[in-house]
């Protein structure tokens, strides 16, 4: 039995007895999942009519097959995103579904004598490559500013399974004026050599990244490094923006009590001056042509995966859905510790310890990342972004990190699994 193209997948599901839908599609996921036995395929293209439809999957079948279950088409006006499934001649083709953070390509084959998907082929596992993506990016830029007068040079390439960082760790945009009152240090030129691999694997565990383990470079060579070493002995009594006072760990950004004479990039220069970004790097992103209604990439984590600047699509895997600033999953603790500095001095968000990661509170995970389709990566990839609530930066990383690799001057080990966050 062979149907023509555009009506064939209508026939089968008024042969199942299944009412048709129409609905919008705003709202949906684009990216097909397996769930509790059932296949979840939000979007199926059949010539010109768009579907969403849930395979079900057979008990103790070999080889595997699925039903139709249920399923709507959407309205006439409903656009496909990238990654939607497609159906055409007996083959269901889906590029990308998403299985336990991993995600596969397969093809179903319709037996319509017995109104059943089969196996067309064996599953393939999509890799996490990032190979073709800014492997030639360069930058030379002449600054003339009151505080700086260097050339900012970066230069990233690719080889083999290695993307490679060449860089002096100078800005290439407007920065504020070092040394400042509160910030005595100038900067200067550093020996940036970093490499990440072209082939980052998402893991179950967070590392935690920061100071000498740099966490990760923007594109023009400048580290990023969220935190700080400032610190507060439990009184309150004793603090230095040095560090060594004490366990309370001062946030440069987010509070008003101390100034660590940061400029409007959320930077400010450390000694031996080390330029380096606390928060969204505005001049860097403007640079980049970052705006609100497009993802900008910005640079690359120790782990290999990207970095974007504030916004992402409102919908992850759906590279059709609004653009929208992409909120952290952080909030300020319920009770505070009888040992913590007073709040009447130190307001809640003072310090590092004042936040606590509330899981599914805002769109990232306890990274500042999350998987999703981006322009670069239209299959998908877990990436990180700096935004504008705590913690800014990612402050651990989701993907394996080689030991082998350099991430910069003065970086160790990589870094130690994150701690469970206080309350």
């Amino acid at each position: 039995m062979r149907i023509e193209t555009n009506s064939r997948l209508s026939c089968l599901f008024t042969f199942l007895g299944i009412t048709l839908i129409s609905i919008q599609s705003s709202f949906v996921e684009a990216v097909a999942e397996f769930r509790d036995g059932t296949l979840i395929l939000p979007y199926v293209l059949v010539g010109e009519e768009l579907y969403s439809v849930e395979l079900v999957l057979a008990d103790n079948r070999d080889p595997l097959e699925l039903s139709v279950g249920s399923y709507y088409r959407y309205a006439d006006l409903a656009s496909a995103p990238i990654n939607s499934a497609f159906f055409e001649g007996n083959v269901l083709s889906i590029p990308l579904l998403r299985f336990q953070d991993v995600s596969y390509k397969i093809q179903l084959d319709y037996i319509a004598d017995e109104s059943v998907f089969r196996l067309l082929e064996p599953i393939s596992t999509l890799t996490n490559s990032t190979d073709g993506v800014l492997c030639a990016y360069l930058n030379n830029t002449t600054n003339n500013q009151p505080s700086l007068k260097l050339t900012s040079t970066s230069q990233w390439s690719c080889t083999g399974d290695t993307r490679i960082l060449s860089a002096n760790g100078i800005p290439d945009h407007t920065v504020g004026t070092f040394p400042n009152a509160n910030n005595p240090h100038a900067i200067s030129e550093q020996a940036v050599s970093a490499e990440f691999t072209l082939a980052p694997r998402k893991t179950s565990n967070a590392i935690e990244f920061g100071g000498p383990n740099v966490v990760g470079y923007i594109l023009n060579g400048v580290k990023v490094d969220a935190g700080t070493a400032g610190t507060c002995n439990d009184s309150g009594g004793n603090c230095s923006l040095a560090g060594g006072t004490g366990s309370w760990s001062i946030e440069a950004l987010g509070q008003s009590h101390f100034d660590f004479g940061d400029d409007s990039n959320h930077a400010h220069v450390q000694p031996g001056g080390v330029y380096h970004y606390h928060g969204v790097p505005e001049g860097f992103v403007d640079k980049r042509g970052g705006s609100a209604s497009k993802m900008t990439l910005i640079g690359w984590a120790a782990d290999g995966f990207p970095i974007y600047s504030r916004y992402g699509y409102s919908i992850a895997g759906q590279s059709n859905s609004n653009i929208r600033k992409m909120l952290p999953s952080y909030r300020l603790i319920d009770s505070v510790s009888n040992e913590r500095p007073p709040v009447s001095v130190y307001s809640l968000g003072t310090f590092s310890q004042d936040w606590v990661y509330e899981e599914g509170l805002g769109d990232l995970d306890e990274c500042n990342g999350r998987w999703g389709v981006t322009p670069e990566f239209p299959q998908g990839i877990y990436h990180y972004y700096a935004t504008d609530k705590y913690p800014y930066f990612q402050r651990c990383v989701r993907g394996e990190v080689n030991s082998n690799l350099s991430t910069g001057a003065g970086n160790g080990a990589p870094g130690r699994p994150r701690p469970p966050p206080r309350n």
